[in-house]
This record gives structure tokens, C-alpha cells and sequence, in this order.
């Protein structure tokens, strides 16, 4: 049976005084990527580079330790060990590769061929791990990382751009380079040395402060866009109309939530007269800040139409017009209603529009009219649809987000759900009604995947306050 030599207390000192470099640098490189996972973990946001420079010092330091001859000697005949040691030489290069990737350091074909290496170098870690250390595998290593090194110094110096990160980079990879290129010859030619974690040092420095410099670059940027969001979401507010006008005879309500901070859906009230009123809504395909430009441009288009604001097929038409060319493909579905209490009318019109909701004696009616989305066609043609105005009448206008908000399991809140919901608050105001719709299809959807808009307008006879 197979003895170990019996070492002696000066044999561990001399090994132990030999490994304290390495042991000081694989505690400092692992406790610095340590702080980047916290650093990530604070801001809660996970940033790639600053996840991959974590987890490549990690390794780096862990490699340190785990090869420090000290370890071999406190156990000297452990498999497991023997292939850790080795393959965690192909584990260290892969987040390397993705950091230098995602700080926009590779071209397109050396992406490819970093892929390549990370599935090489993946393969190799298994092979050890099934198979045990092969000097084949090592000989892989070294021709790879030389070859792999050399071409990142030639790409730093390649023409193109230069800016600030690629040259702090450029000078930590070449001090690293020198010493790694020293340590990988001496696995090849065996003349002794280990001088590549000074030279990690710095390449550490360099990838530490591109990392930390374009994260925090990218956190001023981020900061200045939350505030040009939070400017153009009160610029969208300040184009929607305010509280409806007292009127004795129109009692009306809205709610509007949108999707992100700023969207595409709109509504306005184009009031004459106690007598007569419009209410118009419509809905921007799309979301966010393209969506909520077309919708300023569709308050600018229904603006221009007011004199036709008794008939919504001529509103919808004006507006059609007004918006064909100017929206970038996109197009905008929209419904308005006149509500004449002289004439004791109503005259509908819509244009690719959800139908309104006519809540008339406890019982909900679908009105439709619909005709081409604005924006879309020059040959769009819009009818109205006249139906007597009865005191207690409500009047809902949405948009598609309230009827095809979907739960967990993808199915739509729908209209059926809707007219249920006005049936059960026919007692309620205006303004509870639209607070209604709006709970119940936010306790219904899963997320919100739109923006949510409703409106609710009594007429006459209905005297619960708005």
C-alpha cells in the first residue's frame, strides 16, 4: 500500500510561503467580484458586465486557491481534486469571452468564434470531470488561449473608433497578455514559472473600470430618459381633458391607465352647450412614446374638426384626412357620439372602434357603426347611426384594452364581462361605474398588457352625482 512522505513542518512552511501570494490574490480577486454581485444586487439592476467581470474574478481567485500547492498536500490522493484543478483552467476563459463580448469588444465573426470557444472549453471541463486531467486537454488549453489572446491584442490595435474603454482595456490586456503568455509556454515547454496573476491584476483593473464606468454611464442615461418620460407623460396628461363642465343634463366620468408611462389611447369632450356634447375616444396602435406622439396629433386632428362636431361620420372623416401620411403606418381606431338633449338624439359613428354601450332601463345595448381605422385608408367612408336619447340613459365608451385583457390563462375579460359589470352598477354614479370597470379588468388580467380607457356619461334622469 502507497504511503505519502511524511512532511515536515519546515516542508509546509516553505510551501505555505510560496503559495501566500497566490492564496492573497485568489481572496482578493473572489472577494472583488463578490462586491460586484452586491453592488448589482443594490441597484437591483443585473448588468451583464458587471455579471460576467463578477464571475470571471470569481473563478480566477478560486483557481488561485484551488491550485495552490498547499491544498495538494492536505489532500494528496483526491481524485475529485485532481480534475477541479485542472478543469477549472476552461471554466475561468468562458465569462471572459462574454464579458469582452458584451462590452462590444468583438466583431461579428469573432463573436462566433467565442461561442465556439465557450462550447470547446465547456466540452473540456466535462471531459475531466468524466474522464480525469489529460495532458491533451491541457495542450488544447494553452494553444487556445494563446491563439485567442493574441488576437484580442491585434483586434485592440485594428483601426476603427477609438474611445476611452477600448484603450484602458487595451493596456490591461496587453500587461496581462505578457505574463499569461509566459504561463502558457511554460505548459507547453515546462521552463517554470507562474507569474500570470500579477499580470491579471491588471487586466482585473481595467475590466473592473470599464464595468463600473459604463454601468454608471448607462444608469445617467437611463435617469435621463425616466426624466424625459416623466416630461412627456405630463405633456400627454396636460392634452386630455379635465373634469367634464357641471352640465344639467350630461353627467360624465373617465379613467385612463396607461400601459407604460406615456400611451396611445385618448379621449376628449367637445362640449356646445348644456344641450349638446361629444365625447370622443380613440386608441394608437402601439404603446409608449410612438403611440403617445400620434395621440397629441389625433387631439390636433379632432381639434381641427369641431365644426363638425354634430355629425360623427363628417368628424371622423375630417379626422381621417387630417391624419393620412403623418402617423408612420401606424393607425389610431376611434368612436365618437353627439348627444343632443334639445333634439332628445343621440348620433353615433366609429372607425374601427370596440361598439358602444347603451345601459337603457337595467338592460345593456351594443350600438355599432364601425368604418375603416383612421389613418389608414384615403377611401374610408363613415356613417352615423341616430337613436333616440332617453332620460336614465348610460352611455360607456373603452377601448380594447378593457375587453381583451387576459388572465392567466389567456382568456379575455370580454364584452359579455363588461355588460355584466354595467348591469350590476346601474345604481352607482359615473365615476364609481368607471372605477368599477377599471378594478375589475385589473383583477382579471394577469398584467396589463395595454393601456385601459373607459368612459361613462349619464343622461338626464340619473341624479347621483359624478
Amino acid at each position: 500500500m502507497f504511503q505519502p512522505p511524511q512532511l515536515t513542518a519546515p516542508d509546509v512552511l516553505r510551501v505555505f510561503h510560496h503559495d501566500v501570494p497566490y492564496l492573497f490574490l485568489g481572496a482578493a480577486f473572489t472577494t472583488l467580484g463578490i462586491l460586484a454581485v452586491a453592488f448589482s444586487a443594490i441597484r437591483r439592476k443585473w448588468d451583464a458586465l458587471l455579471l460576467y467581470f463578477a464571475l470571471f474574478a470569481v473563478l480566477y481567485g478560486q483557481r488561485l486557491w484551488v491550485q495552490a500547492s498547499l491544498l495538494e498536500l492536505l489532500a494528496p490522493q483526491s481524485v475529485f481534486l485532481g480534475s477541479l484543478r485542472s478543469a477549472i483552467d476552461y471554466l475561468v476563459p468562458i465569462p471572459a469571452f462574454l464579458f469582452f463580448n458584451a462590452a462590444g469588444f468583438l466583431p461579428r465573426g469573432a463573436k462566433i468564434a467565442g461561442y465556439a470557444i465557450g462550447v470547446i472549453y465547456a466540452v473540456l471541463a466535462i471531459c475531466t470531470f468524466a474522464f480525469g486531467p489529460s495532458h491533451i486537454y491541457s495542450l488544447i488549453n494553452n494553444v487556445v488561449i494563446i491563439a485567442a489572446l493574441l488576437a484580442l491584442v491585434l483586434r485592440s490595435f485594428r483601426g476603427g473608433a477609438i474611445n476611452r474603454d477600448l484603450i484602458v482595456i487595451r493596456r490591461g490586456l496587453m500587461i496581462f497578455v505578457a505574463f499569461a503568455l509566459v504561463d502558457n509556454l511554460e505548459g507547453i515547454f515546462h521552463f517554470g514559472s507562474k507569474v500570470e496573476p500579477y499580470g491579471f491584476v491588471a487586466l482585473l483593473a481595467a475590466l473592473g473600470y470599464v464595468a463600473a464606468r459604463n454601468t454608471l454611464e448607462r444608469d445617467k442615461q437611463l435617469s435621463e430618459i425616466k426624466k424625459e418620460l416623466e416630461v412627456a407623460q405630463r405633456i400627454q396628461l396636460s392634452i386630455l381633458p379635465g373634469a367634464f363642465p357641471s352640465s344639467p343634463n350630461f353627467r360624465v366620468a373617465a379613467r385612463y391607465v396607461p400601459m407604460t408611462s406615456v400611451a396611445g389611447d385618448f379621449y376628449d369632450f367637445i362640449v356646445t352647450d348644456d344641450q349638446r356634447v361629444g365625447l370622443l375616444i380613440a386608441d394608437v396602435s402601439g404603446h409608449g412614446v410612438p403611440a403617445a406622439l400620434i395621440a397629441s396629433m389625433v387631439k390636433l386632428a379632432a381639434t381641427s374638426q369641431r365644426a363638425h362636431a354634430a355629425s360623427p361620420s363628417n368628424l371622423l372623416t375630417g379626422m381621417n384626412t387630417a391624419l393620412l401620411g403623418n402617423t408612420q403606418n401606424q393607425f389610431v381606431t376611434a368612436a365618437y357620439v353627439h348627444l343632443n338633449a334639445e333634439a332628445g338624439q343621440l348620433r353615433y359613428s366609429a372607425a374601427g372602434h370596440p361598439p358602444m354601450l347603451l345601459l337603457r332601463d337595467g338592460q345593456v345595448r351594443t350600438v355599432e357603426e364601425n368604418g375603416l381605422m383612421l389613418a389608414a385608408f384615403d377611401f374610408a367612408k363613415y356613417s352615423n347611426a341616430a337613436q333616440p336619447l332617453a332620460r336614465g340613459d348610460r352611455i360607456v365608451l373603452y377601448t380594447d384594452g378593457i375587453v381583451e385583457a387576459s388572465n392567466a390563462a389567456g382568456e379575455f375579460f370580454g364584452h359579455d364581462a363588461l355588460c355584466n359589470a354595467l348591469r350590476e352598477t346601474k345604481s352607482l354614479s359615473p365615476s364609481d361605474v368607471a372605477d368599477r370597470i377599471i378594478s375589475l379588468v385589473q383583477q382579471w388580467a394577469a398584467n396589463q398588457d395595454d393601456d385601459l380607457t373607459v368612459l361613462v356619461c349619464d343622461y338626464g334622469g340619473n341624479h347621483i352625482a359624478a
